[in-house]
């Protein structure tokens, strides 16, 4: 912090101590957790870096690969290439291969331990496109889901909701405003992602997504994909708040007359 944010921060208490808000802070085993999802998620970026890295290379050099799975990206091009191109993409091969290892047993590791310390992820996962480290990335950001009386608040929280620009008259609508945690923001439009996607299950969030699309441009498709994000944030609030049971909720279809 800096010293005159500091400052200002004590006038304020001394004037009225209400006028802050107590901060919480996580518990020492819940940062470690977290931590370790961070660090997972660093090793996925730098194994997309090494696969962008060989595929520039076997490019550069006359060669396309196939599009597989990144971890099993390093094997399609062992199979693929000629021999001649080996020597020059191996060393980033391996590391590709201990790369994955890696992720491999640190996402293992975070989803024995949310299943052990973290039973409310289990719950969470009830919902389509929000798996174990979605989940537990969730649990660790918020911490306590009653710190919120309105469950809309965690959009914000979250920095899902749009910013405004209000003057005179005017009111704007701009972009998110991308505040609070950039990694758990990324794995709901993810999840949102998947929810709108061709195998997104039927529900209430996906109909939610389709009625905000519109003629599918790709302004109202991304705005659809944070606006289901933003709605699926507050639905995982709602449900280890009160400990219900997700229920899709499709709407049923309207009955024409013949």
């Amino acid at each position: 912090m800096r010293p005159r944010d500091a400052q200002r921060l004590a006038r304020l208490a001394r004037v009225d101590p209400e006028l802050l808000h107590p901060i919480q802070h996580g518990s020492a085993q819940a940062q470690h957790d977290l931590l370790g999802l961070k660090l997972r998620a660093a090793l996925v970026r730098t194994r997309v870096n090494l696969i962008n890295a060989v595929r520039f290379t076997l490019k550069s050099l006359g060669h396309s690969v196939r599009n597989p799975s990144s971890e099993s990206f390093h094997k399609t091009v062992l199979a693929d290439i000629p021999a001649d191109c080996l020597p020059v993409v191996q060393p980033l091969l391996t590391v590709l291969a201990q790369v994955t290892e890696q992720i491999k047993g640190m996402e293992r590791d975070l989803v024995q331990r949310s299943k052990r310390d973290y039973p409310a992820t289990n719950r969470l996962q009830q919902i389509s496109g929000v798996g174990p480290l979605t989940a537990l990335c969730f649990v660790l950001k918020i911490g306590d889901p009653q710190r919120f009386s309105r469950g809309r608040d965690v959009g914000a929280y979250l920095g899902l909701c749009p910013r405004r620009d209000q003057s005179g008259g005017t009111d704007k609508q701009l972009r998110i405003s991308k505040c609070g945690d950039g990694l758990l923001r990324r794995w709901l439009v993810s999840a949102a992602h998947y929810v709108l996607g061709p195998f997104g299950p039927a529900c209430a969030l996906r109909e939610h997504g389709q009625r905000l699309t519109g003629t599918g441009s790709s302004r109202e498709q991304k705005r659809a994909v944070v606006a289901v994000a933003r709605k699926l944030a507050v639905l995982l609030l709602s449900l280890w708040k009160h400990g219900t049971d997700y229920e899709p909720r499709v709407t049923a279809p309207v009955m024409t007359p013949a």
